[in-house]
């Protein structure tokens, strides 16, 4: 029994860097969002240069959406250094209905990617540039990694 504890806390150890949920703040503190941001998933975390990073975004919304768009922008030392703007279509399925959703994005960073901490602002709108929401948080890059994935 003692073994198998000690199996699965090792497990969980190893596991822990590579996902990771990011402290979500909204844009504007009196905003009030169509779209409301349960959390997101960063993973790997911390991010990989020159390696491909998942963005989990769970959401929730009252309302359903026909279309839009979603802006990114990364800034690094309070720099803006990114910014990409996605159709929310391709993003996800449109329209999307009322009730919760998971917005994904995967990309890989250049391996020329400086290694630090980072901020990223997603602002998500509808076919009108009306604002849903808008939150940002902080994640980091390194070089790499000591250990090989298999």
């Amino acid at each position: 029994m003692t073994s198998v504890l000690v199996v699965l806390s090792f497990t969980s150890f190893l596991l822990l860097p590579f996902s990771h949920s990011a402290d979500v703040k909204y844009c504007g503190a009196k905003d009030d969002y169509a779209v409301k941001v349960q959390g997101v998933k960063i993973s790997p975390d911390p991010v990989v240069r020159g390696k491909a990073a998942t963005f989990n975004i769970s959401a929730t919304t009252g309302q359903a959406i026909s279309g839009g768009k979603v802006v990114i922008e990364v800034y690094y030392f309070g720099l803006r250094v990114h910014t990409e703007t996605h159709d929310l279509c391709e993003e996800l399925s449109c329209p999307v209905s009322a009730g919760n959703f998971v917005l994904s994005h995967t990309q890989t960073l250049p391996g020329i990617t400086p290694p630090g901490s980072y901020n990223l602002r997603m602002t998500i709108e509808d076919n009108h540039n009306h604002k849903l929401s808008c939150i940002s948080f902080n994640f980091k890059i390194i070089f790499g990694s000591l250990v090989s994935a298999s």
